[in-house]
């Protein structure tokens, strides 16, 4: 049970700043090298300022769903560390 809580805990965080840093490098790849605007919504480059959008804003699930799972992966832990080892 300790080692699924410590699976559920970290595979959340690993996948939510693969996430995120592949989005970064589009977006840096388009202020940077086509010296343009990145269209948060559309996910795209464009020629005209765009508002900036939150990432929470755009993949809720994504994040809501990261961070519940991380707390069953807390909880599967505490579990894990506190029921004896038969």
């Amino acid at each position: 049970m300790l080692k699924i809580g410590l699976l559920l805990l970290v595979a959340p965080i690993l996948v939510l700043m693969g996430a995120y840093f592949m989005e970064l490098g589009d977006v840096r790849d388009c202020l940077l090298v086509q010296e343009g605007h990145w269209d948060y919504r559309a996910g795209i480059c464009r020629d005209t300022a765009q508002p900036f959008v939150p990432w929470i804003d755009r993949h809720p699930w994504l994040v809501n769903g990261g961070m519940l799972t991380s707390v069953a992966g807390v909880a599967l832990c505490m579990v894990g560390l506190y029921v004896k080892r038969r």
